[in-house]
């Protein structure tokens, strides 16, 4: 782990500044955040495809007789409903019906789970799955994976062209949310139909050893293609365009899984979970409030952070924002009252002090093709 004051780096650093990226401090990590440009590389990857590096985000596995149950009683999605070689989204919940974390939960096997966490709460989510086997006394063996594995991320239409060249057959009959174990030129693999881009693709776990030659060979087999590495920039507004909550900013510890949006990785018949007494009752009575996508109808790109007025009071703020390279948009979300959360609904954000005028619209805002 890193201390208080050093940034990590992923095994890709070097690649990455050879290739004369922008690099960042995020989330404790000295991360690229563009190569030749965020517009550049969000257009590749909606028309043919880009490589990311993601080694940042946190891998945790829980293993043992009581894994599920775990699982179960701390995540809001229905893991039982997993087979091996499959994957969902969910939420690690806090007892007030709100996120510690979003995550993606793979079945490896039977009472073998790895989840998938946001880089800035690692540990955090650690500490919290440890404590909660701990307290019930739940058979099941909590470890920090995060260092064993490297994490590629290649997305976009062409995806399915490129990667067979170095993985052969095995990521061609993979479904979305499934994956498998494959040798990626010669280097024992994960490949997961997964992404978080809005468009298809694989996120690809490695020995880290092996990354930066995989890297370099992935963008050599799809120079034909187009194939180009994209930093967080793109990753930021392509997420945004398909409406991928990004924690910390769209959701956290106080906004709760059904005032997001996103009801459909709530599990009520499971059976109990943290935080499911919260949401029943909620769900009974009404949320208040709902994010939203929206689009700017006056100049302006709403960011992060800024006021909005709803029927002439302020109501909270834009929780994402941007101009959306491919769609050629200012959009982004926020949280407005139920009742002004409709598609058609006019509202103003507040621009450097002044009113612009904007309007909420179905999302997400970018659905790729069949």
């Amino acid at each position: 782990m890193a201390t208080e004051n050093t940034l990590r780096r992923t095994p890709l650093y070097e690649c990455h500044v050879e290739a004369g990226a922008r690099i960042v401090p995020f989330a404790g990590w000295e991360m690229p955040v563009q190569y030749q440009g965020v517009v550049e590389e969000h257009v590749a990857v909606r028309t043919k495809v880009g490589l990311f590096d993601v080694s940042h985000m946190g891998e945790i596995d829980v293993r043992g007789p009581q894994a599920l149950e775990l699982l179960q009683k701390i995540t809001c999605n229905n893991v039982a409903r997993l087979v091996d070689g499959q994957a969902h989204y969910s939420a690690l919940m806090t007892p007030g019906g709100c996120f510690v974390d979003d995550l993606l939960v793979h079945r490896i096997g039977a009472g073998h789970y790895m989840l998938v966490v946001n880089a800035s709460n690692c540990e955090k989510d650690f500490g919290w799955i440890r404590t909660q086997a701990r307290e019930d006394g739940f058979d099941a063996e909590v470890l920090d994976r995060t260092d064993d594995y490297a994490l590629l991320a290649l997305q976009g239409p062409l995806a399915g062209t490129v990667l067979p060249r170095l993985a052969g057959e095995a990521p061609g009959g993979l479904k979305r949310y499934r994956f498998t174990r494959a040798a990626v030129e010669g280097a024992e693999a994960i490949i997961a139909r997964t992404g978080y881009t809005g468009e298809d693709g694989y996120e690809i776990y490695l020995p880290p050893a092996e990354a930066p030659r995989i890297w370099r060979r992935l963008l050599e087999a799809g120079r034909g293609e187009g194939l180009v590495p994209v930093g967080l920039g793109a990753r930021d507004t392509l997420r945004l365009e398909a409406k991928m909550a990004l924690y910390g900013n769209d959701i956290d510890a106080t906004t709760t899984v059904l005032e997001a949006d996103l009801e459909w990785i709530i599990s009520f018949d499971k059976g109990a979970f943290i935080g499911r007494e919260v949401l029943v009752r909620q769900k009974a009575e009404g949320i208040k409030r709902r994010l939203v996508g929206f689009e700017m109808l006056d100049r302006g790109v709403a960011r992060h952070g800024y006021p909005i007025v709803v029927a002439g009071r302020e109501s909270g703020a834009v929780t994402s924002g941007t101009f959306a390279p491919f769609l050629k948009k200012n959009i982004g979300l926020a949280y407005l009252p139920v009742g002004h959360d409709t598609p058609g609904t006019r509202f103003d954000v507040m621009i450097r002090g002044k009113a612009a005028a904007a309007q909420v619209v179905p999302t997400p805002f970018y659905k790729r093709g069949k």
